[in-house]
């Protein structure tokens, strides 16, 4: 199977699983069976919305969810009858360095789930430990070679935190480390996956403002022979909706940007108004549906 994808694509992100309970829920350690069913429901509702905003005129071929499987229950399979791209996640939820959520039988459950996707989300900063890179770098060696030896689709989502060096040259800003440093940071970490032999079909990164940096992140996706179809799509962080539409605006005109994978900055407040009874469950769905095909209409106007 040739490296890359090809075509757009617009993906509701709610794979979200210790963060998600423990913040939306204020769950902790492993839910009961009643907890996990509650937190099931929440899914539901927010894969409700992404069913309404087909029936709104999204096309069904462009769209894709991005769901757990210890949470998404029916999802999986309600997105395929659906003819919705399906991307699951294959790394333990909530830990810094990287590993697999169901250790050396993660084949098996990609085998059985079957998604278009398999995907993982790696806090990977090339100052940082070197001893723990080298681990995460093995890892993702692994799974890359495992998917592309089985004809699967590998999708990436980096994450480059600032290591305390970083952010004192900064003056402790996060808001300049994401502006001055985090562009070629990231590019430095893709670069090194690459060099590992770690081979991603997408990308899903984070925002930048400028232009310039998309462009250079798009080329480095597609630095070295065989890359030439390897695209990136942007996550949104659960930034705000004018700070998610600025980073649309600057990635989407950008030669290798497909799309985006957003989740929190689409249905976090439309699930809080449904548990904390100011909205019913129609009112949140359609929230979701109305903030899913905003971020949609913002790409599309920007290309």
């Amino acid at each position: 199977m040739p490296l890359g994808y090809e075509g757009k694509l617009y993906v509701l992100a709610f794979d979200h699983r210790g963060s998600f309970q423990k913040k939306m829920f204020g769950i902790e350690g492993a839910p009961s069976a009643a907890e996990t069913e509650t937190i099931s429901d929440a899914k539901r509702l927010i894969f409700e919305g992404m069913l309404l905003a087909v029936t709104r005129g999204a096309h069904p071929d462009a769209l894709g969810v991005l769901v757990d499987e210890q949470f998404g229950s029916d999802i999986p399979l309600r997105a395929r009858d659906a003819g919705l791209r399906l991307a699951m996640p294959v790394e333990k939820s909530g830990q810094n360095e990287f590993d697999f959520e169901y250790g050396s039988a993660y084949g098996e459950h990609i085998e059985r789930s079957n998604p278009d996707f398999a995907k993982v989300l790696v806090r990977y900063n090339v100052d940082d430990d070197a001893e723990m890179n080298e681990r995460q770098l093995a890892r993702l060696k692994e799974l890359s070679d495992w998917l592309h030896e089985h004809d699967r689709k590998f999708l990436f989502e980096l994450l480059v935190p600032a290591t305390a060096q970083q952010l004192a040259s900064v003056d402790g800003s996060d808001a300049r480390y994401d502006a001055e440093l985090r562009p070629e940071l990231m590019r430095q970490s893709m670069e090194a996956m690459q060099q590992y032999g770690i081979e991603v079909d997408v990308w899903k990164i984070e925002g930048v403002d400028r232009r310039e940096d998309a462009q250079m992140l798009a080329e480095q996706a597609r630095a070295g022979a065989g890359r030439e179809h390897v695209t990136c799509v942007l996550l949104g962080r659960g930034a705000s909706t004018e700070k998610v539409e600025e980073w649309l605006r600057a990635a989407a005109p950008v030669p290798g940007f497909v799309g985006f994978a957003i989740g929190r900055s689409i249905w976090w407040d439309a699930l809080r108004g449904f548990l904390d009874r100011t909205l019913d469950r129609d009112q949140a769905v359609s929230l979701v549906a109305e903030n899913y095909l905003h971020f949609v209409e913002v790409y599309e106007e920007s290309l």
